[in-house]
C-alpha cells in the first residue's frame, strides 16, 4: 500500500466571475503553490499518481444537485459548488458497504454543509473545530455551537468545537485531537478517516488569523493515522497564505508517506479560551459517549495546596493563557521545518540471538554494529546483573544503536535484552541519552522497571510508569499508574495522561521499555509506539526482552517506520478503578502540566 496524490490540470483554471475584493482569496495559485512546493521537495515523485475523472450525475446525486465543506444538498455556498468530502462519505457507504466513517473539519471555517448532510446519520461522525466568536464569524450559524450534537439517531455524531478567540495555536490544536476528538474517535471506530483539510486555520492566514504552525499539521495527520488502519484521505478546504498553505500541504504528504512529525516549536500551553472551549464540547457529548461519562462526573479529592507534589511551589511553565491573533507568519516558523535532514536509516532492530528471523520491511535494517567492548564494560560495571556476557552483548548493540540515534543517523531504533538485565539496561540508555547530546529524555516503562533512585529530579527526564504498585505522582517528572485492565482504560491512560505529559514535556528522545511482567498485548504496544512516535520526531527506542522479541520486534518495528498500528476494535468503558487512578493523578498533575487542563474541575 501507498499514498496516493490525486488532483487535475484544469483545477488550475478556474476562476471566480464576480469582481469583489473579499473574495479575491479563492485563486488558483492556492493549488499551484502546493504542487510546486511538493515537486520541490520530492514527494510528488514518491506518491502514486491516480488518474482524476468527472464525476458522474449519480455520484454528485448521492449528496447533491448542484468542492467544498460549505456546499449543501440544494445551493452552492462559499465559494463551494460540490461537496467533496461528503460526496465520498456517500460514496465509501454505498459502493464499499462502509458502516463506520469519521469526518474530520480542521478548516477555520465550520463546514455546515457535510453538518446538514450527516446530523441525522450515526454512520459518519463528523468533527469540525472553527473560528465562532460566539457566533460573530461566518457563517454566523447558531448550529455551529458545541450544543449542536446532531439529531435523531444521528445524536451525538455531530462535534463541533467553536473557538471563540483567534490565536490558537499548536498546543491548542493538538489538546483538542487528545482530550476530544481522539477519545470519541477510538470509541466509534471508524474504518474509513476523510479529513477536511483547510489549512486557513494555520498561521499568517488573513482569514482563521491563527498560530498553528505547518509541523503541526503532520502532528494531527499522525494522530489519525492509527484509526482506521491508516485509511486517511485529507482532501484540499481553505487556506489563502500561499506560503503557510504550501508549508501545511507538504507536512500532511510527508506524514501520509510515513515520515516522522518534526517537532513542535512553541510552549505547548493551551490558552484559556481554548481550555474553555474543548470543556463545553467535552459536556456537550458526553451524555452520548461512554468514553467521556465517568472522566467527567467523577469528582476526585484534591489537594487545597498549589503545590507540586514534591511540596515546592511548582516552576513556572513557558508561555501564558492569553489567545494572540497572527497578523502574518514569521518566515522563521514557516523555514523551520525544512532545516531537519532525514536519517539515512528510518528504523533499525538490534537483536542479539542470530536464529530470529523477522519480517521486516524494505527499509527497516537489522544492525550488525556493536559499541566497543572497553566503552560497553566501563557503561556496565555498576550493575551486576549486564556482567553476563549475553547481557553485555545485547548492551552493546544498543549503546551503538543508541549513539546512531542521537548522531541523527538513525531514527528509531528496537533493542533486545535479557529479562534479568532489563531495568540496568534501561538505566544505562538513560544516562547515555542524556550525557549524548539529549536535552530532555521521555522515559515510559512498562512492567518492572523501576525508576534510579539516583535519578536527578532536574528537568531533562520524565519518567512515566505504568503497571505501577499505585497511581502516584511522585514528583513533578516521576509519575507512576496501575496498567489498566480494559481496553478504554488502556486509550483513557495514553490519551488523558501519557500524551498531554510528553506533549507538554516536549523530548527529544523518546525510550519505550517493555519489561518483566509489563502485560502489554501487541496490537496495545504497537498503538502506544505509533502514538509516541509523533514525539521528538520521531527518535523513538524501544527496548524488548529478548523473549518477547519474535512477536513485539516485527510489528513495532513497523509502526515506528509509519505503518498503522493494527485496530484494537470498538474501545471498550474503562474500569472505576482505572478511571479514578486517572482522575487522581491529573488533580495532582494539573497545576504543572497544562496540557492535562482539559477537563472540568471536579472538586470534592
Amino acid at each position: 500500500m501507498g499514498t496516493a496524490l490525486v488532483y487535475h490540470e484544469d483545477m488550475t483554471a478556474t476562476r471566480l466571475l464576480w469582481d469583489d475584493p473579499e473574495c479575491e482569496i479563492e485563486r488558483p495559485e492556492r493549488l499551484t503553490a502546493a504542487l510546486d512546493r511538493l515537486r520541490q521537495r520530492g514527494l510528488e515523485q514518491r506518491c502514486l499518481r491516480l488518474s482524476a475523472r468527472e464525476a458522474s450525475e449519480e455520484e454528485l446525486g448521492l449528496v447533491h444537485r448542484p468542492p467544498g465543506h460549505h456546499s449543501q444538498r440544494a445551493a452552492a455556498n462559499g465559494f463551494c459548488v460540490f461537496n467533496n468530502v461528503a460526496i465520498a462519505a456517500a460514496h465509501a457507504k454505498q459502493k464499499h458497504g462502509l458502516h463506520r466513517i469519521l469526518v474530520v473539519d480542521w478548516d477555520v471555517h465550520h463546514g455546515q454543509g457535510i453538518q446538514y448532510l450527516f446530523e441525522d446519520d450515526p454512520s459518519v461522525l463528523y468533527f469540525s473545530w472553527h473560528r465562532y466568536e460566539h457566533g460573530r464569524f461566518w457563517p454566523f450559524l447558531r448550529e455551529s455551537d458545541a450544543d449542536a450534537v446532531g439529531r435523531g439517531q444521528g445524536l451525538g455524531f455531530t462535534v463541533n468545537l467553536p473557538w471563540n478567540q483567534v490565536g490558537m495555536g499548536n498546543a491548542d490544536y493538538v489538546a483538542a485531537f487528545l482530550h476530544l476528538l481522539l477519545p470519541l474517535a477510538f470509541e466509534f471506530d471508524p474504518e474509513l478517516v476523510l479529513v477536511s483539510a483547510g489549512f486557513d486555520s494555520a498561521i499568517g492566514d488573513p482569514e482563521g488569523q491563527m498560530q498553528a504552525t505547518p509541523e503541526c499539521f503532520a502532528h494531527l495527520t499522525q494522530l489519525l493515522q492509527v484509526l482506521a488502519g491508516g485509511r486517511v484521505c485529507a482532501v484540499l478546504e481553505g487556506g489563502y497564505h500561499l506560503e503557510s498553505l504550501a508549508e501545511s500541504v507538504c507536512m500532511t504528504v510527508q506524514t501520509l508517506l510515513g515520515d516522522p512529525a518534526p517537532p513542535l516549536s512553541g510552549p505547548m500551553v493551551p490558552c484559556q479560551s481554548a481550555l474553555e472551549s474543548i470543556r463545553s464540547a467535552r459536556a456537550a457529548q458526553a451524555p452520548h459517549w461512554k468514553s467521556l461519562q465517568l472522566q467527567d462526573v467523577t469528582a476526585v479529592p484534591m489537594s487545597p495546596s498549589s503545590h507540586s507534589p514534591e511540596g515546592r511551589p511548582p516552576p513556572l511553565l513557558p508561555g501564558g493563557p492569553v489567545c494572540k491573533a497572527a497578523a502574518s507568519a514569521p518566515s522563521s516558523l514557516l523555514d523551520q521545518p525544512c532545516l531537519c535532514p532525514a536519517p539515512s536509516v528510518r528504523t533499525a532492530v538490534a537483536l542479539t540471538a542470530p536464529d530470529i528471523t523477522l519480517v521486516l520491511p524494505p527499509d527497516v535494517i537489522q544492525q550488525e554494529g556493536s559499541a566497543l567492548r572497553e566503552e560497553t564494560e566501563a557503561w556496565a560495571r555498576p550493575h551486576e546483573s549486564l556482567a553476563r556476557e549475553e547481557a553485555l552483548t545485547a548492551l552493546g548493540k544498543l549503546l551503538y544503536l543508541l549513539d546512531g540515534m542521537l548522531d541523527g543517523q538513525v531514527n528509531s531504533g528496537i533493542a533486545a535484552t535479557p529479562a534479568s538485565a532489563a531495568a540496568a539496561t534501561l538505566d544505562v540508555a538513560v544516562r547515555r541519552g542524556l550525557s549524548h547530546g539529549a536535552q530532555r529524555l521521555l522515559c515510559v516503562a512498562l512492567g518492572q522497571l523501576d525508576r534510579p533512585p539516583d535519578l536527578a529530579h532536574d528537568g531533562r527526564s520524565l519518567w512515566l510508569n505504568i503497571r505501577g504498585k499505585e497511581a502516584a505522582a511522585l514528583s513533578m517528572f516521576h509519575v507512576s499508574t496501575p496498567l489498566p485492565v480494559m481496553t478504554g482504560g488502556f486509550l483513557s491512560c495514553i490519551l488523558g495522561l501519557v500524551l498531554p505529559l510528553a506533549y507538554g514535556f516536549q523530548p527529544d528522545l523518546v525510550l519505550v521499555a517493555l519489561g518483566p511482567g509489563h502485560g502489554l498485548q501487541g496490537p496495545h504496544a504497537a498503538l502506544l509506539a505509533a502514538m509516541l512516535r509523533g514525539l521528538a520526531g520521531g527518535r523513538v527506542l524501544a527496548l524488548l526482552e529478548e523473549d518477547s522479541t519474535p512477536q513485539l520486534a516485527g510489528i513495532l518495528a513497523r509502526v515506528l517506520n509509519g505503518e498503522a498500528p493494527p485496530s484494537l476494535g470498538p474501545s471498550s468503558v474503562a474500569s472505576p478503578e482505572d478511571v479514578q487512578a486517572l482522575m487522581y493523578l491529573r488533580g495532582q498533575l494539573e497545576p504543572q502540566w497544562k496540557m492535562l487542563q482539559c477537563h472540568p474541575h471536579l472538586v470534592a
